[in-house]
């Protein structure tokens, strides 16, 4: 099986390989970050690194490895991994201390190890025994057989800066070590390679926000039911959530079947169980475990009901209950829903309590944007954030569409995503046939050329054992012709030294096989394979073949430029979003004609992972001018970079952008405005921007709409607008800048 990795997950594991690599051959022990997003697929990117890390090495180098993770972790790491390289038949072995040979860690094998087991001196993988059978008398067996150590300390952010594991990893002494987690702890470390959460949004690898209680400032209590319990309405309120979003798959041809996942506390002397008290509540509404729709996941000592097979998408399980302890690392995209209840006094929410409902089921965004959502439903009055990565990330308000919208059917834009900045497509044969014509490459080889062959040493003699030398004195080689699995194995790796800065991966690889065989007109003729692959690897013709594939290179490179930027038209025509979710960094304002009730503003001040930036003072003007202005029946405020908000195509530096202006206005004679407000330096730079939405507006009226606007400033007291053809600004003379009326 293929994996498709996504584009960060591609650069993450291309940039690891060679800050580790680095950092081999730097003097002394040295610590690497890899801090990743919880979601993002940090044991899938390190598990295609190590492979690609011990792979085709020419220095020499030899590894061991050390992986070590709290609680269960390490199992369901080792588990991960041991599948992961099972499907290719080869990369690393997995194994656990008693899995061992020889007592010690063999070359490209993995030990896997938890905290609890080993950060006691008197553990029994760490105390002294007879058969000298311990972690420290394993790792100095594995050194002296000359492998380097590297250890891997999954979510290190638990354990890895206590003094006990300090200690340990002193102890084992490793040449590098791998910090692994969202939030790493290592203090003073430079080297690392970081994912950028926005990356994994934009790849539709986890939910773009979580929602807390969603609605409930509108809840109306049934006076008859009066009784009704906190808990009861948040377990009633996920439910009724989770039956929307099984119909929304339905309806999007998914075949997910959500999950609503409640957290309970442990349990405390003299108190009844909670459990018991969710499993007699979720069976009024019909959900047990008898009938397979409940699903418990409790203590090693306690029940598992219902888990088999939970984590696939069209699992008929649709409520979990489960404890604190499987909140690290247990891994089902399908849960959607959290609920937790008023036992937990207070509640601190990272992304580690969030990362159950972060990821996306099928690893892609959905048309709907309810889909795209996790959803928190509690009964706790109050809830603290903990990171900065997580206020941003979790949305406690809730903007909506007002109810007298009618639908203004604009057409928007959006980027289309390019994945082939690491790796050929397709695409690369032809260019491969554009290059070998332009270098003329028919007219530079011959088929009559030298054997192949390998060259083997002969009487090599080695003078001092102890003394590197980088080259053997022999007195000549034997010589013998490569036969057609030598040649193969050559014209790979051949294919796989030119790749570069593409990443040697066999797909790739292949990619450039098949055009040298199809430009030579053998692509399906396998029996001329050889013959192909002989005169590519004489060295009478090896140059010219390395000349067109860099020159290939370049030309894709080119197009793979003019993908990343491609503009293409939504499939369906904009409206405002029904619904906007903000997190903390936002503050209510009252503005009236806003579309979206209640409108809130970014704060000042504050980083933004959201899809919208802090008012300006320009725009702030801007709103009070349209909420006094007469003609004005609404306005909205677009956000950024993302299919849900408006975007008009435009050129700059011959590349096709998208321009998300700031405003949408409909006026009260039916007409749309359509402006981006500017002040000095930026009014400056617009010309592009105004130029396209010039266009635009053009174009689209041709289609009878009724659209207007461009480029608005303020200026002693009036607001001026640009809506020409041509964009003209200069600060002492705004004559061709038109005054805007909406009175």
């Amino acid at each position: 099986m293929w994996i498709e990795f996504k584009n960060y997950q591609e650069k993450a594991i291309v940039k690891l390989k060679q800050e580790v690599n680095d950092l081999l051959d730097a003097e002394g022990n040295k610590i690497c970050i890899f801090k990743s997003p919880t979601g993002s697929g940090k044991t899938l990117m390190m598990a295609e690194f190590l492979k690609r890390l011990i792979d085709s090495r020419i220095d020499g180098k030899k590894f061991s490895f050390i992986w070590i993770a709290v609680n269960k972790l390490h199992d369901q790491s080792r588990n991960s991994l041991k599948k992961y390289y099972d499907q290719f038949g080869i990369g690393l072995k997995c194994s656990y201390f008693e899995n061992l040979d020889d007592r010690k860690i063999n070359q490209n094998e993995i030990l896997f190890l938890n905290w609890a087991s080993i950060n006691k001196k008197d553990n029994v993988y760490v105390r002294e025994n007879e058969r000298d059978n311990n972690l420290s008398n394993i790792v100095a067996r594995t050194k002296d057989d000359g492998r380097i150590i590297i250890l891997i300390i999954d979510e290190s952010h638990r354990n890895a800066e206590t003094e006990k594991s300090r200690e340990l990893i002193e102890d084992i002494d490793p040449k590098i070590t791998i910090e692994v987690s969202a939030t790493p702890q290592f203090k003073g470390v430079f080297r690392g390679v970081e994912v950028e959460l926005k990356d994994v949004k934009e790849e539709g690898m986890i939910k773009k926000e979580i929602v807390i209680n969603p609605g409930f400032e509108n809840f109306k209590i049934d006076k008859k039911l009066a009784d009704i319990t906190a808990d009861e309405i948040v377990v009633e309120a996920g439910l009724k959530k989770r039956a929307e979003l099984a119909k929304l798959y339905e309806a999007a041809g998914s075949h997910v079947n959500p999950l609503m996942l409640i957290q309970i506390p442990d349990t405390r002397k003299g108190l009844i169980d909670k459990k018991d008290t969710v499993v007699q509540m979720l069976g009024k509404y019909g959900i047990t475990t008898e009938n397979g729709r409940l699903a418990i996941y409790l203590s090693d000592n306690d029940s598992k009901i219902n888990l088999e097979n939970i984590e696939k998408n069209n699992n008929e399980v649709e409520v979990m209950i489960f404890k604190q302890a499987i909140a690290v690392g247990w891994d089902c995209p399908r849960a959607a829903i959290l609920v937790l209840f008023r036992e937990w006094k207070s509640m601190v929410f990272s992304i580690q309590t969030i990362g159950r409902i972060m990821r996306m089921p099928e690893h892609f965004h959905y048309k709907n944007s309810e889909l795209n959502l996790g959803y928190v439903y509690t009964s706790l009055s109050d809830i603290g954030i903990a990171e900065d990565i997580a206020k941003e990330y979790i949305t406690v308000f809730e903007g909506k569409r007002r109810e007298d919208y009618e639908n203004i059917d604009l057409t928007s834009y959006h980027s289309k995503r390019f994945r082939e900045e690491t790796r050929l497509s397709s695409d690369f044969v032809p260019i491969f046939f554009q290059a070998a014509d332009e270098l003329k490459l028919k007219d530079r080889i011959s088929f009559e050329h030298s054997i192949v062959d390998t060259k083997l040493i002969a009487s090599g003699k080695i003078y001092d054992v102890d003394k590197q030398t980088k080259s053997i004195e022999k007195k000549g080689t034997l010589d013998i012709p490569k036969n057609e699995v030598e040649l193969q194995n050559a014209f790979d790796y051949f294919a796989r030294e030119n790749l570069a800065p593409f990443h040697p991966e066999l797909r790739s690889i292949k990619r450039i096989n098949d055009s040298i065989y199809k430009y030579f007109g053998a692509s399906r003729d396998e029996d001329r394979w050889p013959e192909i692959q002989a005169m590519v690897l004489a060295e009478e013709n090896r140059q010219a073949v390395i000349n067109v594939i860099n020159r290939a290179k370049e030309l894709y490179q080119e197009e793979v430029g003019k993908g990343k930027h491609k503009i293409v038209q939504n499939d369906e025509p904009w409206n405002v979003p029904k619904i906007i979710n903000y997190n903390l960094t936002f503050v209510k304002k009252d503005y009236k004609k806003s579309i979206i009730q209640p409108y809130y503003a970014k704060m000042k001040g504050t980083n933004s992972l959201s899809l919208f930036e802090e008012d300006s003072d320009v725009e702030v003007a801007f709103i009070e001018y349209l909420e006094k202005a007469k003609q004005v029946k609404w306005w909205f405020k677009n956000g950024k970079q993302d299919g849900s908000y408006f975007a008009v195509p435009y050129i700059e530096n011959e590349q096709e952008k998208s321009f998300y202006l700031d405003f949408i206005v409909m006026l009260k004679d039916g007409r749309i405005g359509l402006f981006d407000t500017k002040g000095g330096i930026y009014a400056k730079t617009a010309k592009e921007r105004a130029e396209g939405l010039f266009a635009y507006i053009k174009k689209e009226n041709k289609e009878d709409k009724n659209l207007f606007g461009g480029i608005v400033l303020s200026d002693k007291g009036s607001w001026r607008l640009n809506d020409k053809e041509e964009y003209e600004f200069n600060s002492d003379n705004l004559t061709l800048w038109k005054f805007l009326d909406l009175d």
